[in-house]
């Protein structure tokens, strides 16, 4: 499985270059000069590199170059067979390190027909792991990356529209903290969740930068504490100040690619592609301070131990395999509240776990799209306050015989739209 790279073209100016020297500190900036101007503003991407002895080479292209490969890149079938299997090897090529060994390079350019660029450097290249990881990390920022699965997160705070400026920008700066405060506090626990968001205009997108199996699980963790932070928080304010959110959690494929500032690439990454069109879609379609959880198949580590080994689970062995970590959560403050337990689990015909069936439902779009989605529960007890429960019941939710607009009917929450239905899923 891919990793994504510690560092970033940002860390050439942060202490952890201690071990570069000067020499070759100067060689990287001259570099990630000379492929922004290649970049142009957005008017090219680069698509891989490779070391020579005056530098480095780099495959330079327009940014409509890979709309020739749109359909292999979306899944679909094109009718050139020649197409399909070179827009299959370019999203293997987006998808991993951009960096090839030279003969390999010099085959993919003249396998897409692309007159490789020169970039010659003051001083040779010192190919050492920490320098070629920098590059590698400059090239991406300069591209667009395939990450075949990663989790990501969707807080959608509700009737965002209906509130007063003041209220708006509130609900907003609430979230945003309840984001920082679960990053903090897992940070106290050893967990680095190094998440990264954008905003939807009312909630935000988020994902942790590391895309490995335990980063998912992580992710997850994180995710119960930003609801238990505002969920006290909710209970203690007064006003419209803090938001009443739904949730979505998916694990799903994406493009990542870096917008403009001003005149450079920004540092932060912006996703679109499955996970985020799904998680839109659940959504749409949740009751407020609903969680929905994506219909996934991934692996995951059996243990917190670094190293431990992987098996493949499907959604409802992931939050299984997630609630037996959450004692690591124990004695976290949030709010002024610590916590004494979080059990998150998804509901079923009669209830909570022990053994019940786990119900899966199916959602369609007002596009007449279905996808399969679980409903969760969360508890949470603190050792001082009242208990939080957080999620819909499942005796709220449609039964199996709902078809249609069948939500509508269960719950008046969810949008009045006729082609939109939530039903139980047929396992």
């Amino acid at each position: 499985m891919q990793v994504e790279h510690k560092f970033s073209p940002k860390a050439l100016y942060n202490k952890e270059l201690g071990e570069v020297s000067i020499v070759q500190q100067e060689n990287l900036r001259f570099l990630e000069d000379a492929l922004r101007q290649h970049w142009n503003l957005g008017e090219n991407i680069l698509l891989c590199w490779s070391v020579d002895e005056k530098g480095v080479q780099a495959l330079v292209v327009p940014h409509y170059f890979l709309s020739n490969f749109s359909s292999s890149l979306n899944n679909d079938s094109p009718t050139d067979r020649l197409d399909a299997l070179n827009g299959r090897f370019i999203r293997q090529m987006i998808a991993g390190k951009r960096m090839m060994a030279m003969d390999e390079f010099e085959g993919t350019a003249r396998r897409l027909e692309i007159i490789p660029t020169e970039v010659h450097l003051p001083v040779p290249l010192t190919q050492e792991p920490l320098i070629l990881g920098i590059i590698d990390a400059m090239v991406k920022r300069y591209s667009i990356t395939y990450v075949k699965s990663r989790a990501v997160l969707l807080f959608d705070i509700v009737n965002f529209s209906l509130a007063m400026p003041f209220e708006q920008a509130s609900q907003l700066s609430s979230l945003s903290y309840s984001l920082n405060a679960a990053y903090n506090k897992l940070l106290k626990k050893n967990i680095e969740v190094n998440f990264t968001r954008t905003t939807t205009g009312d909630g935000y997108y988020v994902w942790g930068k590391d895309i490995s199996p335990r980063a998912n699980m992580e992710l997850f963790q994180f995710m119960l504490l930003v609801l238990a932070d505002n969920a006290i928080a909710h209970r203690k304010a007064s006003g419209n100040t803090v938001p009443l959110i739904r949730t979505g959690f998916h694990i799903g494929s994406h493009y990542e690619f870096y917008q403009v500032e001003g005149l450079n690439p920004s540092m932060s990454s912006y996703i679109v592609g499955d996970v985020t069109i799904e998680l839109a879609r659940m959504i749409d379609l949740a009751m407020p301070g609903q969680v929905f959880i994506g219909d996934y198949q991934v692996p995951v580590p059996t243990s917190a131990r670094e190293g431990a080994y992987l098996i493949d689970a499907d959604s409802q062995h992931f939050v299984e395999r997630a609630g037996k970590h959450m004692e690591t959560l124990r004695g976290i403050e949030l709010s002024g509240e610590q916590i004494e337990s979080i059990h998150g689990y998804l509901t079923g015909e009669t209830g909570a776990s022990a053994g019940q069936t786990v119900r899966r439902f199916r959602i369609t779009d007002k596009h007449g799209r279905s996808r399969n989605v679980y409903n969760m529960r969360i508890n949470i007890n603190t050792r001082k306050g009242q208990p939080i429960f957080l999620g819909v019941q499942d005796s709220h939710l449609p039964k199996r015989q709902f078809q249609g607009s069948a939500l509508a009917t269960a719950a008046t929450a969810l949008s009045k739209k006729s082609r939109r239905s939530i039903s139980a899923a047929d396992d």
